[in-house]
């Protein structure tokens, strides 16, 4: 018979016998489980750089454990997405086209265990050829103005020349280039208009070249981006492919008393074009006063916007250029800028005002500043905005009217001024303010004329 204690360190002993016999019998060349760190992963290739197309390529991994593969990307898919030790798997790589300027990289992560395997994947951009200004606007008077060509292609300019204006350089490398247009003088009567193509490697812009009849003086550091000179035959209508009208009930807005129309006919004219003028006309129609009010279809952050008016005449008159932005429904908060207004009670008295959040009429804070403008309703008068991102500014014949600064605080607020506005001519009778003594509807017709609207910019 056995002692129970030695049966005990007879087992023990057995045991650690059997174990020592298990591990001598293994097999030295049995390949890691996938959570040991002497990992083997082989990528063919380790990089990989590709066209701007969209296209399949492939890649091989083989490692000596099971692995798999993922993309940072969207843009790049891989399948399949692993595979099994000890065998070559072919590994199918779905790119997807790049429409973008920039180059793109993907990095491909093959995993296995703890142990990891990068390779990349570039894209090259599609040849991208773009400019800072699509229409260049000269004065009779002939000049030079510049725009950026910015490529990631070499580029050519056709035409580089005309007969009455050259650029320079005609052609560019990749990177950011600045274009010289000079213009000589117009001494034609009639409008002329050149069309410039920036062309690359698949891509190309225009750039529109106009130049005008009139004399258009430029204020310092900026470019005519924008204008019109209405100078189109007697009788026509606003460019609608510039402008659009805004049809509003009486009542709408302020107690206004008019009815907003879309330029009418006949003798219900309300907005046409005489004499190289645009005549914006509130009349009686039937029971009630017709007008026009016309947004420019185009919208600009920032820039100096002028315009030539002579105002109309009579208790209930109130002509306006002013400028809001797209969602100028939700006013206040929105902001408001008034280069120009005037009431017919008050003649020849025109003011500048911004409304937002914080300042404006309905709440008493309103900002703005008022000047006598003698003959404003008999001559025509300059009027003027100059909007920074650190100012707005206003001036009657060049003369400064009213100035506000851009607080810094980041607050719409006080400072909702830092998106694009469409500039605004519109011709009001009675309502609150033009109303404010009554109205005479014997001074009616009357007429707000307007030269000539421009905007400059600083391109």
């Amino acid at each position: 018979m056995i002692h129970p204690i030695k049966s005990f360190f007879y087992f023990c002993f057995a045991s650690v016998l059997t174990a020592s016999a298990c591990a001598c019998s293994s097999d030295d060349n049995d390949e890691p489980t996938s959570g040991n760190t002497d990992v083997v992963i082989t990528v063919t290739p380790e990089t990989i750089t590709t066209s701007n197309e969209a296209q399949a390529t492939e890649i091989t991994i083989s490692a000596n454990a099971d692995w798999s593969i993922s993309s940072d990307a969207t843009w790049c898919k891989c399948f399949p997405s692993g595979g099994l030790k000890n065998t070559d798997t072919s590994i199918t790589l779905s790119i997807e086209s790049n429409s973008g300027s920039e180059e793109r990289t993907a990095t491909l992560t093959v995993t296995s265990g703890k142990t990891e395997k990068k390779m990349t994947v570039t894209q090259s951009p599609s040849p991208t050829v773009k400019v800072n200004a699509n229409a260049l606007n000269f004065g009779a008077q002939g000049g030079s103005t510049t725009f950026t060509v910015t490529s990631n292609t070499p580029w050519e300019l056709t035409p580089a020349t005309t007969g009455w204006f050259t650029v320079s350089p005609e052609s560019g490398i990749a990177g950011e280039t600045e274009v010289t247009v000079t213009c000589k003088a117009n001494d034609s009567d009639e409008n002329r208009t050149a069309t410039i193509i920036v062309a690359g490697e698949g891509d190309s812009e225009n750039v529109k070249i106009t130049q005008y009849t009139d004399v258009i003086t430029t204020p310092d550091g900026y470019t005519l981006v924008w204008n019109d000179e209405f100078n189109t035959p007697d009788g026509s209508s606003p460019d609608l492919s510039k402008w659009y009208y805004e049809e509003w009930a009486p009542g709408y807005v302020n107690n206004e008393l008019q009815r907003y129309v879309a330029g009418a006919l006949g003798n219900d004219r309300t907005a046409e074009i005489i004499g190289g003028v645009l005549n914006i006309t509130a009349r009686k129609s039937g029971s009630e006063v017709i007008s026009a009010r016309l947004n420019t279809k185009e919208m600009w952050t920032y820039g100096y916007f002028e315009a030539r008016l002579k105002l109309p005449k009579g208790k209930g008159t109130w002509p306006a250029y002013w400028m809001m932005p797209a969602d100028g429904n939700n006013w206040p908060h929105c902001g408001e800028i008034d280069i120009m207004e005037e009431v017919g009670t008050n003649p020849n008295y025109t003011s500048s005002s911004i409304h937002c959040t914080a300042y404006n009429h309905t709440i008493g804070t309103q900002k703005t500043a008022e000047r006598l403008t003698p003959g404003a309703e008999d001559e025509f008068h300059t009027y003027a905005l100059e909007w920074t991102p650190d100012f707005i500014r206003t001036f009657a014949d060049g003369v400064q009217l009213f100035y506000f600064a851009n607080d810094k605080k980041g607050d719409e607020n006080t400072w909702p001024f830092d998106k694009p506005f469409h500039p605004i001519l519109n011709l009001a009778w009675g309502g609150s303010w033009g109303g404010m003594n009554g109205v005479d509807e014997s001074a009616l017709p009357t007429t707000y004329m307007i030269d000539y609207v421009r905007v400059f910019q600083k391109l």
